[in-house]
């Protein structure tokens, strides 16, 4: 049994998101995959400017790590944030929310969760329009 696992450069390519579940061009690149019985799950997830998820939530919550570009996170019933370089976003289990890039810039975010029954998210509708324009001079 092996005990460490070595990822190559390039062994794992960059592969486009399900556009069942993303609005606009997303890029996702994996990060972490680990065996069970460990549960977590990492990748990097690049939008480009106007690119965001629909409205879904994860059964054991989500970190988020803005590593560039520029964007915003939206839980449900609350108001929407911008999102920059270096902000850490925890979204606890079970609440509806999406987050992507802003309208002119690409935003590039480390997304960290763990599966519950093989699931990590629940997917939900579109953003819409005027949903995601909202107010996008919104800051915390």
């Amino acid at each position: 049994m092996s005990v460490l696992t070595v990822y190559e450069a390039g062994s794992r390519p960059t592969k486009r998101a399900n556009p069942d579940y993303f609005t606009g061009t997303v890029w996702q690149d994996p990060v972490i995959e680990a065996p069970a019985p460990a549960r977590v799950q990492a990748v990097k997830v690049t939008f480009e400017p106007g690119a965001r998820t629909h409205w879904h939530s994860h059964p054991l919550g989500q970190t988020l790590q803005i590593l560039s570009g520029a964007g915003f996170v939206h839980l449900w019933g609350q108001d929407k944030l911008s999102i920059m370089p270096g902000d850490v976003i925890w979204i606890p289990p079970g609440i509806k929310h999406w987050h992507g890039a802003a309208r002119h810039v690409s935003m590039v975010h480390l997304a960290i969760h763990e599966a519950e029954n093989g699931s990590v998210a629940e997917w939900l509708e579109p953003v819409d329009e005027a949903t995601y324009r909202g107010d996008l001079e919104a800051r915390r």
